[in-house]
């Protein structure tokens, strides 16, 4: 049975709404459960003979995946409703996940061929991140359904704080168990996922299937979408920059061993998590528009990446990093609620698959950009990912960035 609007939008803007929380414990567990991983699969690689490169890749995979699965989950959301779509991605995410713990044991407990085992931790990495990539699609779409346009980026700064907790906790449990054996807190993070399902499956209310929309498809496209993905692809692509690059500056530019420079990237990754958070919290409390928050967000981060070019110290660098996350946790829920506020209610989980298909990218593309960039100059990825935030959010400051009218329900 679908709730009637007004009592939907009340429900979606309260602080306690318990399909809000049951959406943040999804995002919490997926984003720590794939942080443990993230934190612990070099010496994984290492311990199975798999040369750095191929644990990159196994990394890697998610981000592929994610990017392709995004739009047919946020699509198949519009169709089935977002509950069915919901649980399938929560249960198939928690059955590849348990998957990727257990190879992982087998690896540490056998001696697996160097090529099996690569194959094994990119097509179970693969089919994780693959099978999240429901969760978000599908969780902003049923915000957006649940709540009015002018809270929508209050509402997804709200499940964005769930995301940044799991950031901050993933790695933190990773070192509180690892001395007890390298395949411990992967399983020990392997039941918060199961619970993340029960709760879905406790609080999402049910929905009738739709039948098939007779517009056209929703494209990337659309120009009703360039802003909102342009922006989310960009915030995605300076993060991923600054995740692949911090290590080698931290050896390079702040003269530490790889010992100290790794717990140095520790430290600033951490700080990121927690600025995540607590930005989301005030975003959550405050009412601005997704345009005003993107403006402030976007300047914020632009001075925090900038002024990791400055950095020589260790604690310079996690300030720089913290800052920067300070105005990415404003980035992130705004730019999903342009989105959502561009297009029709028949259309809410497209765009959110569209959303997630322009982060994905990001994923993907700025590894690959930032350590190309490092190798020429280690300011460079930083000066790029500063300018890029900058320019996508340049037509927003010049007036120009009213996101092109919400459709008409």
């Amino acid at each position: 049975m679908t709730e009637p609007a007004g009592a939907a939008a009340a429900a979606g803007t309260a602080p306690r709404d318990p399909v809000l929380l049951a959406l943040m414990a999804a995002v919490f567990s997926g984003s720590l459960a794939m942080m443990a991983f993230v934190a612990l699969v070099g010496p994984v690689a290492r311990s199975a003979g798999l040369p750095p490169w191929q644990a990159g890749l196994a990394v890697t995979a998610s981000g592929v995946m994610w990017m392709l699965a995004a739009r047919p989950w946020g699509s198949a959301s519009d169709r089935l409703g977002r509950r069915a779509v919901l649980l399938a991605g929560a249960a198939g995410f928690t059955l590849a996940y348990w998957a990727l713990c257990l190879f992982i044991d087998a690896l540490l407990r056998w001696q697996i061929p160097a090529m099996p085992a690569f194959l094994g931790l990119v097509l179970l990495r693969g089919l994780v991140g693959g099978a999240y990539a429901a969760i978000p699609a599908a969780g902003m779409a049923l915000i957006a359904d649940r709540v009015e346009p002018a809270r929508r980026a209050q509402a997804m700064a709200q499940l964005g704080t769930g995301s940044g907790a799991g950031l901050v906790a993933g790695p933190a449990l990773a070192a509180l168990l690892v001395p007890h054996g390298l395949s411990v807190p992967l399983i020990a993070t392997a039941a918060l996922p199961l619970l993340a399902c029960l709760a879905l499956w406790w609080q999402v209310p049910r929905t009738p299937p739709r039948p098939s929309p007779v517009r056209r498809r929703l494209t990337l496209s659309d120009p009703r979408l360039r802003r909102p993905l342009s922006i989310g692809f960009a915030a995605m692509f300076s993060v991923a920059i600054a995740q692949v690059s911090i290590g080698f500056f931290a050896m390079d530019r702040l003269g530490l061993s790889p010992e100290a420079a790794a717990q140095a990237a520790g430290t600033a990754l951490m700080l990121v998590g927690v600025a995540l958070v607590l930005s989301q919290a005030v975003a959550a409390r405050l009412q601005i528009a997704p345009e005003g928050m993107i403006r402030s967000g976007t300047l914020v981060a632009a001075l925090g990446f900038g002024s990791v070019v400055l950095a020589d110290r260790s604690w310079m660098l996690a300030a720089s990093y913290f800052v920067a996350a300070l105005g990415m946790g404003w980035v992130f829920p705004a730019f999903s609620a342009m989105a959502a506020n561009a297009v029709a209610p028949d259309e809410q989980g497209a765009a959110a698959g569209a959303a997630g298909a322009a982060q994905g990218l990001g994923m993907v593309v700025g590894p690959v950009a930032g350590t190309l960039l490092y190798a020429l100059a280690p300011a460079l990825p930083y000066a790029l990912a500063s300018a890029l935030l900058l320019t996508v959010a340049l037509p927003l400051w010049l007036g120009a960035g009213r996101a092109p009218g919400r459709a008409a329900p």
